[in-house]
């Protein structure tokens, strides 16, 4: 493998590539691009304040990137049966951890939640960085359900399950939240009884409202959610200078650059709220644009996800495409008051480097089935006998 083949965007020559495969990676380029460009505007103020260098966040984030991009073209170019042979590996690795960050004095602690392991100046988020391991694993367990014996099935259920409790006690609630409605919609997906997935439903609703009824704060979030104005200087105060960020873009945009309230009003307005940023700036127009491209690549996962040639492969797709898409729009819901606030970031756009990291697996994994769905496929002469003589 060229060592140029794993550095930046430079991918292998595309041209033999299915038409889907090529739109989504350059869709993904285009949408990783728009997403610096915002970063910038949006991390400008508050790193120039913090650390007298407006490029902090924004030259940090190019690191990321760089460091995403080579994962990124790792899966573009590797067999997904190579991929989905050490997932389970890979997945047990960073359960481990996640549940490290859980002992007192080794996770990093940051506004009261201990997600992070300092490896030297390096921050990682293991629920980050699980995300789409836990897609490959899922997809592997549900999509050969009939296959597993017994003690398979609920050893990999209960891998999956400590896998969302580690991370409910970090705590991450909204992390956990999409982790659980990822693997509850691949199992759907694959097809498992309705009475598997309504008693799991159940469950995760049951798991999240003693969660939100112990965890003081997440209650708190929820009832300003209801009603920000309540508290318009405290647990409302987010939530209301998104809403007024929102809503000043008007239809074209005060312009890029020109957002009033990434100025110290609007918190942490460069990861979890930058969409409210970017709806500042570029007005309602330029937030259908987003939406439109946000759609398009669902529409051409859905599409990817129906030619692919099996059903754990159809599942990664379908996994994928909830990964990028369904966090997308549950963080814009939440920067425009329609979902409680929560701490999920925008893939490409928030700053993170475990999130632009995981966004970029999952965007190579959804790449890799669209290229392996229009290769042709290798039948053995074995199996070629076999239809000679049924026939």
């Amino acid at each position: 493998m060229a060592l140029r083949n794993l550095i930046l965007w430079v991918t292998p020559p595309a041209k033999d590539w299915a038409t889907d495969a090529r739109l989504l990676r350059w869709l993904t380029f285009l949408w990783m691009f728009i997403g610096l460009a915002v970063l910038f505007s949006a991390s400008y103020p508050s790193a120039d304040a913090e650390f007298g260098d407006g490029l902090y966040y924004f030259k940090r984030q190019l690191i990321w990137v760089a460091l995403g991009l080579i994962g990124f073209n790792l899966v573009v170019r590797s067999p997904l049966r190579y991929i989905l042979g050490i997932a389970h590996w890979v997945l047990i690795l960073l359960l481990g951890f996640i549940l490290v960050t859980l002992i007192p004095g080794v996770g990093t602690t940051v506004n009261g939640a201990t997600r992070w392991l300092s490896l030297g100046p390096v921050p990682l988020q293991p629920s980050e960085l699980i995300k789409p391991f836990l897609v490959l694993q899922s997809a592997r367990v549900f999509g050969q359900w009939e296959q597993l014996s017994i003690r398979v099935r609920l050893l990999w259920l209960g891998i999956f399950a400590a896998v969302l409790v580690g991370i409910l006690l970090q705590p991450n609630l909204s992390t956990a939240a999409l982790c659980g409605m990822t693997l509850w919609l691949i199992a759907l997906a694959a097809g498992l009884p309705f009475s598997y997935l309504g008693g799991t439903a159940l469950g995760g609703i049951l798991l999240a409202t003693i969660s939100i009824s112990i965890k003081e704060y997440q209650r708190r979030r929820v009832m300003s959610f209801l009603n920000p104005w309540a508290d318009p200087m405290q647990d409302g105060y987010q939530l209301i200078q998104s809403l007024l960020a929102v809503g000043s873009g008007g239809t074209w945009g005060a312009g890029f650059g020109l957002s009033q309230q990434k100025l110290f009003y609007l918190p942490i307005q460069y990861t979890d709220f930058i969409f409210a940023v970017f709806a500042e700036e570029f007005g309602f127009a330029g937030s259908v644009l987003l939406l439109m491209l946000l759609m398009t690549y669902a529409t051409l996962s859905v599409i990817v996800a129906i030619k692919a040639r099996n059903a754990i492969y159809r599942l990664v797709a379908i996994g994928a495409m909830i990964l990028i898409v369904g966090q997308s729009l549950l963080n814009i819901g939440v920067a425009t008051g329609v979902l409680p606030t929560t701490g999920l970031p925008f893939p490409f756009f928030s700053y993170g480097g475990s999130s632009m990291i995981a966004s970029l697996l999952s965007a190579g994994l959804l790449i890799r089935v669209a290229r392996e769905s229009s290769e042709a496929e290798v039948v053995s002469l074995q199996s070629r006998r076999r239809r000679k003589l049924r026939s």
